[in-house]
């Protein structure tokens, strides 16, 4: 590649200082079949005209289609405030706040954030600095290992797969057990949580409403982690859900804050959060925004916390998060101002059209409820061939939600539908009538 200066011979020495005789062993971990066998079939160079008519042209085939897909990134309504504030230069442009001190309005954005996290959640404090929601998860995995000294972490399958896959690879690199849960009626199998939990488990970890749209019973999941000495980590992907659904008594609090303020865009950026008790406050990975005052007694903002690798010894840095997602923090923020006490009310709307949707599909033939347990905006329905509904929805422009067969095979011909604010009761009954065909 022309744009990196290294000369064959550097090249060599470099791989011979790391022991390994190709550029290719450093990748040894990736499945052969995932690395490029040939260039990619590309075209030839194009003048800035031609692309735009090339890009252009592309885009005239999307199609524009009503959405009930959310399985972890939820289409809610964004003020335009939003795009407005975050797109100034000051923000977008500012990174990360190496320079604290000059950063003020860096850091009071993110102390904001930060603000906003711990009343949403009741937790004590809140950092900044996750990337998103899985793996904020991950660190919260790893936290709890790293206050309890145990290996040993219980993991539900009614999280969500994929950050499920995520905490499992951070645990891999720490040599710690990650126990799968069942479930039973769409939550938490209880009696599997009783025979699994002992006292090497760090902590149980806990999605609320969970990957099926369910409701945890959080108090019992609790009673049994607290048995054990086991911290308990809530995780929120469904933000809005916060609105009307506390966390519970959990230690650690996570989650994605996508429902606010973030857009779709297939499926990301997103940003994660992180909120703790105050006594594992000096555990918690990223960095940590506090309020002060100047010699001159004018309100000032600091970084308080640093225990990222890149401010204190690698040895003592509780985690290698090494970037920011400020901007999207931002948009949070943003979001979380303007729509204040207000956050109930959505809820409760997202609360509503899901269950008008929800009865109404219940009674259609060839399709049933998969569970009984209470749900927030999400739910699961049984029909007699998913495939065919999803081609039938798609067809009349319609997404009609998930085909859960893809991650839980036994629940094949299950179709995870979200409702939320942006489905009028005409995309609902749209929805239900297609159905019914």
């Amino acid at each position: 590649m022309d744009y990196i200066p290294n000369t064959e011979a550097e090249k060599k020495e470099m791989l011979q200082e790391v022991g390994v005789n190709d550029t290719l062993d450093l990748f040894k971990d990736i499945d052969e079949k995932l690395i490029l066998k040939e260039p990619l079939k590309i075209s030839n160079r194009l003048s800035e005209i031609d692309v735009r008519k090339k890009i252009e042209a592309i885009a005239q085939k999307n199609k524009l289609m009503k959405n009930f897909l959310g399985a972890g990134c939820y289409n809610h309504f964004i003020p335009s405030v939003v795009n407005h504030i975050i797109s100034r230069s000051e923000f977008y442009t500012a990174y990360t706040p190496y320079q604290p001190e000059i950063s003020q309005g860096a850091l009071q954005s993110i102390f904001e954030f930060q603000t906003y996290i711990c009343k949403l959640t009741g937790m004590d404090v809140a950092n900044a600095s996750m990337y998103d929601g899985s793996t904020a998860l991950a660190e919260a995995a790893f936290m709890a290992h790293s206050i309890t000294g145990k290996n040993k972490i219980i993991i539900p399958k009614t999280i969500h797969p994929e950050y499920r896959k995520v905490v499992e690879t951070y645990c891999s690199m720490h040599n710690i057990d990650c126990v799968e849960i069942n479930y039973n009626n769409g939550t938490v199998d209880i009696e599997n949580l009783k025979n699994e939990i002992d006292d090497n488990t760090a902590a149980v970890l806990v999605q609320n409403p969970n990957f099926f749209g369910c409701i945890e019973d959080i108090d019992e999941i609790e009673k049994f982690a607290r048995e054990k000495k086991a911290l308990l980590v809530a995780c929120v992907v469904e933000a809005v859900s916060l609105g009307v659904l506390e966390p519970g008594n959990a230690d650690i609090v996570v989650g994605d804050i996508q429902s606010f303020g973030i857009p779709l865009s297939f499926g990301g950026p997103a940003s994660g959060f992180m909120a703790v008790k105050k006594e594992h406050m000096r555990k918690m990975p990223g960095r940590l925004v506090g309020q002060t005052a100047d010699t001159d007694g004018k309100k000032g903002f600091i970084l308080t916390l640093q225990t990222r690798e890149q401010h204190i010894r690698r040895e003592k840095a509780t985690s290698n998060i090494c970037t920011n997602s400020a901007l999207m923090a931002l948009a949070a923020t943003v979001y979380l101002s303007m729509l204040g006490k207000q956050l109930k009310n959505l809820a409760n709307l997202n609360l509503q059209k899901s269950h008008y949707a929800y009865e109404k599909i219940k009674h259609l033939d060839g399709f049933e409820p998969a569970f009984s347990s209470l749900f927030f905006n999400e739910f699961v329905i049984k029909c007699n061939d998913s495939e065919k509904s999803i081609s039938k929805m798609q067809e009349n422009n319609i997404v009609p939600g998930l085909d859960l067969g893809k991650y839980y095979p036994e629940l094949k011909n299950h179709l995870l539908i979200c409702v939320t604010e942006m489905h009028s009761k005409g995309d609902i009954d749209t929805l239900v009538e297609l159905m019914k065909e």
